[in-house]
């Protein structure tokens, strides 16, 4: 049976926890013989010890044992800053990154702390709006949990290093000579991606490999198949008058969903000027958030869903669907129909890994004319950049001997990738960096680990979509001896300047002056005046091999 417990505390029995659990309730029960003969619930028993008899929660039986509480005294500032006004917020424009989700934020801070994450209206792209995620993130600031300092394994023990320089110094012992490979999520920030360019050049043969635990190769492989260009395009559900999913919960989880809800939202009211709504149809084979909006929902088998990609593309030609769910043969037809009626403003969409499925749904929106309207081929999406290839070739490397280091940073392979077990094998037989901030499955496989900066700690900069460019600024001083990866990365190249400077110095050359500079620091993003719209020439020739074979 599975033993479950409330706290780390509870689970190393640690002498403060014990201390505390004696001190739980500060008052004796009365003795049951004591209670009347009516029962517990008819006992003329104080109501705080009616509570301990219930098991009451630690925090709600201690208000209703009227335990005491600590004093806490405010102690004015002796001299206080000038931009500092005690239980008065400021606001700070920033970025909230994950991975290749970057979301422009403005941070509510009050007496030097972040309390709340809201969206930037400044933003062309989300609009101010945000996710559950980015809400969230504030909490993981104060996580107990995180890394509060540089560690190397000592045997199966990590021990502290007590300065950046020593570690500096160990980090560059170890990897001197050797190929290394930087592993990351998606980089979507140009001054980083410069940062581990100059890295790699110090160091022949090295690499850096993206790794997106949840994969979007298929449809970069197949935009590189049918317009020779890796890389994700931009939806424009506004534009759409059409909407069919494949699977893509492009409200919840899919690319970027904070912008397409905003997209979504404006063609899905009734006003003067637009007294019609978009039509969407969803085929998935569970639910969804996106599904459970649209106005037509049917299931199939997640087996199916390459089949149902081919239906509808055979169905625009007028063939129909063969499929034993009559159900699902009349929402082939309907799709289609509505997208033919629809062309030039329709779009499809799908959220499958399959290369040979994407494909086939790049064709569908090349015959309903969606390419140059609803996907804008002019400001390619950023959000996900790994290539399932290139990942499977490091672990191969790392287990064959061809490199030598490996620096982790914002990624768990050992957790998430498909072969966990090949990784971690890899990885012990390598000099492993992490610059993770958790002591996760893949830290815990390295015997040096400097871990980073919070985003809400960071300076650094975002472009989740061409052109499209999101600053981030610190909004606390950094609350453990962390260090930003970019800083990490220079002082291992050898370079004299930490990455704060360096990103000042990057975006004040890109601007052209300091002011300018001050000024996107200010908005928080930097992005065209006018929306860019064009579309991309399409092969059609790379169907025929994937007609034959996305079905099965």
């Amino acid at each position: 049976m599975k033993k479950y417990w409330q706290s780390f505390g509870e689970l190393n029995q640690t002498e403060s926890f014990e201390q505390s659990a004696k001190n739980e309730f500060k008052e004796e029960l009365l003795p049951l013989a004591d209670l009347d003969d009516k029962g517990l619930l008819d006992a003329k028993a104080p109501r705080r010890d009616f509570l301990k008899y219930l098991g009451f929660s630690t925090a709600a039986a201690a208000v209703a044992a009227s335990c005491d509480m600590p004093v806490r005294k405010a102690v004015p500032y002796l001299q206080r800053p000038d931009n500092v006004i005690p239980g008065v917020a400021n606001y700070y424009a920033s970025t909230y990154v994950n991975g290749g989700d970057a979301i422009p934020v403005i941070v509510k801070q009050r007496d030097g702390r972040p309390i709340k994450i809201e969206g930037n209206d400044l933003s062309k792209l989300t609009n101010g709006g945000t996710s559950a995620q980015a809400q969230a993130s504030v909490l993981d600031l104060y996580d107990t949990t995180r890394l509060r300092y540089p560690m190397q394994k000592d045997g199966k023990e990590f021990k502290e290093v007590t300065s950046f320089d020593n570690f500096d110094k160990m980090v560059g012992t170890a990897i001197a000579g050797k190929t290394v490979a930087v592993l990351t999520a998606t980089v979507n920030s140009p001054s980083t991606q410069q940062v581990i360019n100059e890295f790699l050049a110090k160091y022949p043969g090295s690499r850096h490999v993206q790794y997106d635990a949840v994969s979007y190769a298929g449809m970069l492989l197949a935009n590189e198949a049918c317009y020779g260009k890796k890389a994700i395009p931009s939806y424009q559900f506004d534009n759409a008058n059409v909407i069919v999913s494949l699977g893509a919960d492009f409200l919840g989880t899919w690319l970027s969903p904070v912008e397409f809800s905003g997209q979504y939202a404006k063609n899905r009211k009734v006003t003067g000027d637009k007294p019609t709504l978009s039509q969407h149809i969803h085929f998935e084979s569970m639910m969804s958030l996106t599904g459970s909006n649209a106005d037509d929902r049917y299931l199939h088998k997640p087996s199916e869903t390459g089949a149902v990609a081919v239906a509808i593309l055979n169905a625009l030609s007028d063939t129909a669907a063969s499929f034993t769910d009559k159900k699902l043969n009349e929402g082939v037809k309907l799709a289609a129909g509505k997208l033919k009626a629809a062309a030039g403003n329709a779009l499809v969409v799908c959220g499958s890994n399959d290369v040979n499925v994407q494909i086939i749904v790049n064709a569908i929106n090349e015959a309903i004319g969606a390419n140059g309207k609803t996907i804008n081929w002019a400001a390619a999406s950023n959000v996900r950049k790994g290539i399932d290839a290139d990942m499977n070739t490091l672990v191969n490397d790392i287990n064959s001997g061809a490199i030598g280091a490996v620096i982790v940073c914002g990624v768990n392979p050992a957790y998430s990738y498909s072969d966990s077990k090949k990784f971690a094998d890899g990885l012990s037989k390598v000099i492993g960096i992490s610059c993770n901030a958790t002591m996760d499955e893949t830290t815990e496989l390295c015997k040096y680990i400097i871990p980073a900066h919070h985003w809400l700690e960071s300076w650094g900069d975002a472009e989740p979509k061409a052109g499209y460019v999101s600053m981030i600024q610190p909004t606390i001083n950094p609350l453990f001896k962390t260090r930003a990866f970019q800083t990490s990365l220079l002082k291992w190249s050898a370079s004299a300047v930490d990455y704060d400077t360096y990103f000042k110095n990057y975006w004040t050359t890109k601007l052209g002056s300091a002011d300018a500079y001050n000024k996107a620091l200010q908005d928080g993003v930097i992005e065209p005046a006018a929306v860019a719209v064009a579309g991309s020439s399409f092969s059609g020739a790379k169907l025929l091999m994937p007609q034959q074979n996305c079905c099965s």
